[in-house]
C-alpha cells in the first residue's frame, strides 16, 4: 500500500467512524424524543458539530433514517442468526423454534419502540427505505419464512397470520403495559394456539 493509499483508507475509515457515531446519536435522540421529535441542529449538537457538517455524511433527515433503517434491520438479521442457530444446535421440535423465534422478535421489538416503531411501522411521513436499505428487510422477511417453513408452515398466509400476531403483541406491549409483561404473558399462549390451528399434529413435535 502506497503513503497516498493509507492517507485514502484512514480517511475512509474516519469518515465511516463518524457516520456511526452519527447514526448512534440518532437513536438515542428517538428514544429520548421520538422519532420525529428532533432536528438535525440537535444532533450535531450531540456529536459536536455545526449543524451544516453533517450534510458532508448524510444529505438530508431522510438519509439519516434510512441509515437507521438498515443499521435496525442488521441487528434484527444478526440476533435471528444467532436464535436459529442454538435451535439447530439443539435439534428443537417446530413448537420450540417458533416460540424462540416469536420471543426473539417480540423482545426486539419491545426493548427498543423508537427502533420497532421505524421499521415496522408508518411513523415518518414522506421516508421510504432505499433499495439497498429494503433489502435488509427482505432479507429478515425472507430468513423469517424459512423458519416457519422448515417448522412445516408453507402458505404465504402463514407468514401474514404470524406476523399480525407477533407484532400486534409487542404494539399491545409498548403501548398499554410499558416495562411489563401483560402481552409477553400471552406470547407462548398465542404460539401454541396458532400452531395448533395450522400445523398438523404430527409435524408439531417433529421435523417439519
Amino acid at each position: 500500500m502506497t503513503e497516498t493509499d493509507g492517507r485514502l483508507s484512514s480517511r475512509g475509515d474516519r469518515h465511516l467512524a463518524a457516520r456511526r457515531e452519527i447514526v448512534e446519536a440518532a437513536w438515542r435522540l428517538a428514544r429520548e424524543r421520538g422519532l420525529a421529535g428532533w432536528a438535525l441542529r440537535d444532533l450535531a449538537s450531540a456529536v459536536g458539530m455545526r449543524a451544516p457538517s453533517l450534510y458532508v455524511y448524510f444529505d438530508s433527515k431522510n438519509a439519516l433514517y434510512d441509515a437507521m433503517f438498515a443499521d435496525g434491520y442488521a441487528a434484527l438479521l444478526e440476533l435471528a442468526g444467532r436464535t436459529d442457530a442454538v435451535m439447530v444446535e439443539r435439534g428443537a421440535a417446530p413448537v420450540e423454534v417458533l416460540r424462540a423465534a416469536a420471543a426473539m422478535f417480540f423482545e426486539f421489538c419491545v426493548d427498543d419502540p423508537a427502533r420497532m416503531q421505524l421499521l415496522f411501522l408508518r411513523t415518518i411521513p414522506g421516508f421510504e427505505p432505499s433499495e439497498s436499505a429494503y433489502a435488509l428487510a427482505q432479507q429478515a422477511f425472507e430468513q423469517m419464512a424459512r423458519v416457519m417453513t422448515t417448522a412445516g408452515l408453507r402458505a404465504p398466509e402463514h407468514v401474514d397470520l404470524w406476523t399480525a400476531l407477533v407484532t400486534g403483541l409487542a404494539t399491545q406491549q409498548i403501548s398499554n403495559d410499558p416495562g411489563g409483561d401483560r402481552w409477553r404473558r400471552l406470547l407462548d399462549p398465542a404460539v401454541d394456539m396458532f400452531v395448533a390451528a395450522h400445523l398438523p399434529p404430527a409435524a408439531q413435535d417433529g421435523p417439519g
